[in-house]
Order: C-alpha cells, then sequence, then structure tokens
C-alpha cells in the first residue's frame, strides 16, 4: 500500500463521506462543463461590429445564456460555506453523538483530537478541491462578461469567486460547524446554529467590506456647461454630492444644462464622488480573508477545546 494513502480515521471518514465527496466534486465539475459548454457556443458565432469600432455579441450566439448561467453562477456560490457549515455539524460531527457512533472510534485507539483531526482535513479537502474547481469555473465564463452589468470585479460575485475570499469562507463554515456540532451534538440544531453563525459573518463583512480602505475623492466644477463627474471605469461608488461654499458635502445631483445644479437652495462651489478604483480590490478581498481566517482558526481551536474538555 503506498506511503500516501489514507489511513486509520482519516480512511475511515473518507469511506464514510465518499458519497459527499462524489457529489460535491461531481456539482463543481458540472459547473465547468457547463460553462466551458456556453463558451464554445458564443466563440461560433463571431461578434457583430459598430462603425466605432465596439464590438457587441451576436443576438444569435450563446452569450446571453452564459450571461444567464453566470448571473446564476453567482447567486449559487453563496451557498458554499452554508453547505460546509450544515455539513461539518450535521452529517460528520453531532449525528456521531447522537447515534453514538463516535465511541465505535474512541475505542478503537484512536484518540479524540485524532477523531476530530480527520474529520475536518476530508471536510477541508473537499471543500477546498470544490471551490478551486469553480474558481476555475468561474473564471473561464467570466472573462467573457467581465466588462458587463454585474460582472464588475467590485461586484459580489467576481469578488467572492476570483480570490481567496470563497476559501476563506469556506474554512470558516467548517470550524464553525464543528465547533456547533461538538458543543450541541444534536444534529438539526447544530446545523441550525452553524448555518445562522455563518449567515450572520457574511453579512456583516458583506456591509463592512467597503469600509477597510480609504475611497477615492474627484472632484468637478459645478457651473453652467460641466459635466457630471463620473466614476472612472471599474470603479464602485461609494457616495455622490455637492460641496457647499462653506466646505460641507450635501447630497444632490448636478445638473449640466442652463439651471446650473439641481440643488439652488445654497451656493454649491464643487460637484463629488467617493469611489474605490479597480486596485482596491485585492486588497480588500485580503484583509476580508485574513478576518476570515482568523475567525476560522478561532472557531477551530474552540472546537477542540471543547472536545479535550469533555473527553479528557
Amino acid at each position: 500500500m503506498s506511503t500516501l494513502a489514507p489511513k486509520g480515521p482519516t480512511w475511515v471518514a473518507l469511506r464514510q463521506y465518499r458519497r459527499t465527496l462524489w457529489l460535491a466534486t461531481g456539482a463543481a465539475a458540472l459547473a465547468l462543463v457547463v460553462i466551458g459548454a456556453l463558451r464554445l457556443w458564443d466563440a461560433l458565432t463571431p461578434d457583430t461590429l459598430l462603425a466605432d469600432g465596439r464590438a457587441f455579441p451576436a443576438n444569435d450566439s450563446g452569450y446571453s445564456l452564459l450571461r444567464g448561467a453566470m448571473h446564476s453562477f453567482s447567486e449559487a456560490v453563496l451557498a458554499v460555506p452554508f453547505a460546509a457549515a450544515l455539513f461539518v455539524a450535521g452529517p460528520l460531527v453531532a449525528r456521531e453523538y447522537e447515534s453514538g457512533t463516535y465511541q465505535v472510534s474512541l475505542t478503537q485507539s484512536v484518540s479524540p483530537t485524532a477523531w476530530l483531526r480527520s474529520k475536518l482535513a476530508f471536510a477541508t479537502a473537499t471543500g477546498l478541491g470544490a471551490v478551486v474547481l469553480l474558481t476555475g469555473a468561474y473564471a473561464l465564463g467570466w472573462a467573457r462578461v467581465d466588462d458587463s452589468y454585474g460582472f464588475l470585479r467590485h461586484d459580489a460575485g467576481p469578488y467572492l469567486v476570483l480570490g481567496t475570499v470563497l476559501a476563506a469562507y469556506a474554512l470558516l463554515g467548517i470550524a464553525v460547524g464543528a465547533l456547533a456540532g461538538l458543543l450541541i451534538r444534536r444534529t438539526l440544531v447544530a446545523m441550525s446554529a452553524a448555518g445562522l453563525a455563518t449567515g450572520v459573518v457574511m453579512l456583516v463583512l458583506h456591509a463592512v467590506r467597503w469600509d477597510f480602505l480609504t475611497p477615492v475623492t474627484i472632484t468637478g466644477k459645478a457651473v453652467e456647461g460641466a459635466s457630471t463627474v463620473m466614476v472612472p471605469d471599474g470603479g464602485r461608488m461609494t457616495e455622490q454630492g455637492l460641496i457647499m461654499a462653506d466646505g460641507r458635502r450635501e447630497p444632490g445631483w448636478f445638473c449640466g444644462d442652463s439651471d446650473g445644479v439641481c440643488r439652488v437652495d445654497e451656493p454649491v462651489t464643487a460637484q463629488y464622488v467617493d469611489y474605490h478604483p479597480v486596485s482596491h480590490v485585492l486588497p480588500t478581498q485580503l484583509i476580508e480573508t485574513g478576518i476570515l481566517l482568523a475567525l476560522a482558526a478561532l472557531a477551530a481551536f474552540a472546537a477542540f477545546w471543547v472536545l479535550r474538555a469533555r473527553h479528557p
């Protein structure tokens, strides 16, 4: 037997949950096949060239289906952290306690720490493997639609998948699921708690991620004939308004017609836009990844502490 083959509790976990492994791998591989097929279909029809040199996808190409599939893909990947948390909390840990089967492993010269470590190793390998396949499939489709609405680098789908954030969320779900399973030891309740905790973290970080870095400010004149200040291509606007004579910022929209500005109740000296350029996406992803890994490490440490406390 190869020395690289899984042994002991790791082999048991692999055998016990091999269907989950095949299901996760198969789902990710299916996404890769579907997106690849749509890319090939779209490539069969050349883009339509306009007089100014711009190119647009032909009406009879697979581009519309590809965009629709990518929108669904962007929504579906949100389930990855939840799936990891629910699987680890329920079938992987809590069900073992609820049914008493964990005692079989602990009576076969397997320490509680080795028992949990093997299960988390299996879940981590499966989760990260699926994330790699999903990222490859998403990148394949995104390369075609990256300049369209909903697929800029700061949009939810590309931000989550094209980088390290999705993998970090998967690791968080695994760690939180292990902690919930060990604390609660009831399958459905543990799954509910793990899913809730993972969802709260996702909502909070989604709300604050664009506050990690200071946005860039662009100002412009607020006089008759001036153009409205716009966010550069690929940027994410955080705030837009008018600068008053005393320096205050107020909400409002500049109108470049004969009426000057739309807000005429007090003097306006300039217009402004705060935005995050494309160069802010990667640092923001790395900051969020660091937060998630720290939370995952904390949850994993707590899970092993609970395990040792209950099985000294």
